[in-house]
């Protein structure tokens, strides 16, 4: 059952501090906010449409990156998704699995863009080439 597309309604960014003193904690957090059943015309078959928020915030409330979207989810059964996401606002476990491992990949590449054009630490740890000590 895999993502088949990925669709952003709306990035924003905004930095509430110019200066950043002390420690700086980073939080992203996706949220679905809703699931809907689509038709998919190019393949005759329906898909689900899930809408998402992923916010990246800095503290204390220095940042925050919001990215607003939705992914298009492949499922054999989307009864059974919808069922669950109607019933609790939950997605089952196999496709909540993948969808946000999927937006966390696509989302923290954004957000680290942003970041870096708001002069913000990036949401992901990137590699740091360090000068090798002799002894």
């Amino acid at each position: 059952m895999p993502v088949i597309g990925f669709n952003l309604n709306e990035i924003s960014g905004k930095r509430t501090q110019k200066t950043i003193a002390g420690q700086v904690t980073l939080n992203s957090t996706p949220k679905i906010t809703d699931v809907k059943e689509v038709n998919l015309p190019a393949l005759k078959k329906k898909a689900l449409s899930i809408e998402f928020e992923f916010v990246t915030s800095y503290e204390p409330e220095i940042a925050e990156i919001k990215i607003v979207g939705n992914v298009l989810y492949y499922a054999e059964k989307n009864e059974s998704i919808l069922n669950a996401w109607k019933k609790n606002k939950k997605l089952p476990d196999e496709a909540s699995i993948e969808v946000l491992n999927h937006l966390f990949r696509r989302c923290l590449i954004k957000a680290a863009v942003l970041a870096d054009e708001l002069q913000l630490p990036p949401p992901i740890n990137l590699p740091v080439v360090k000068k090798k000590s002799t002894v």
